[in-house]
C-alpha cells in the first residue's frame, strides 16, 4: 500500500445570509486546523452579485487552496459537514446560503461520478470563482485552459474586493 502524500485542491467559498465572512472564515480555519489538511493559500474576499437566482442580497466570495491527504469524496464530506455546523440549509437551488463550499479541483482528477465531479462543472462560467482563484492560481490548468484565460471571458461585472488582505479569513 502506497505511502500517505498530501495532494492539492482548490475550493471555492461565498455566502449572504447572517456574516457570511465570519462563517468562511470559520470554515477555513476549521480546515486549516485538521491534521490531514492544510491551507497553502486564501483569495481576497469579493463581493459579488447574486448569480443564477438574481433577487437577493449580495454575495461574499473567496477560494482557497490546500494540501489534503484526504480523498475527493471524503474531503467533500468534511467541506458538507462543516457547512451543516455553520446552518447551511439547502433550500433552493442558487438560493440565500450562510455558506457554500464548493471542491473545484482535486489533484488532477477529472470523474464525472454523479456525487462529486471534477473539476466543478460549473467554475469555468463563473467570474465569481474565477477571479478569487486567479489570485493565486491563474496558472493552474482546467478543462484545458488556465484559469487567466477562463477569466478573460467570464462575466465579472460587479464583482468588487471587499477585503485585498489575504490574511482576512485568520481574524474574521
Amino acid at each position: 500500500m502506497p505511502a500517505e502524500r498530501f495532494r492539492p485542491a482548490t475550493l471555492g467559498l461565498g455566502g449572504n445570509l447572517g456574516d457570511p465572512v465570519k462563517s468562511m472564515a470559520a470554515a477555513l480555519r476549521k480546515l486549516d486546523g485538521r491534521d490531514d489538511c492544510r491551507l497553502t493559500a486564501v483569495s481576497r474576499l469579493y463581493r459579488t452579485p447574486p448569480w443564477g437566482k438574481t433577487d437577493q442580497s449580495i454575495f461574499f466570495n473567496a477560494c482557497a487552496a490546500l494540501d489534503t491527504l484526504l480523498e475527493p469524496e471524503a474531503l467533500l464530506d468534511v467541506c458538507l459537514g462543516i457547512e451543516r455546523d455553520m446552518k447551511r440549509e439547502r433550500i433552493e437551488r442558487w438560493g440565500p446560503r450562510t455558506l457554500d463550499i464548493d471542491l473545484l479541483t482535486f489533484d488532477d482528477i477529472e470523474q464525472g461520478a454523479p456525487r462529486l465531479e471534477l473539476p466543478h462543472p460549473r467554475m469555468t462560467e463563473r467570474g465569481f470563482v474565477l477571479m478569487p482563484l486567479a489570485d493565486f492560481a491563474a496558472d493552474l490548468v482546467v478543462k484545458g485552459r488556465t484559469v487567466a484565460d477562463w477569466l478573460s471571458r467570464a462575466d465579472i461585472q460587479g464583482i468588487e474586493i471587499a477585503d485585498s488582505d489575504r490574511e482576512w479569513w485568520r481574524s474574521a
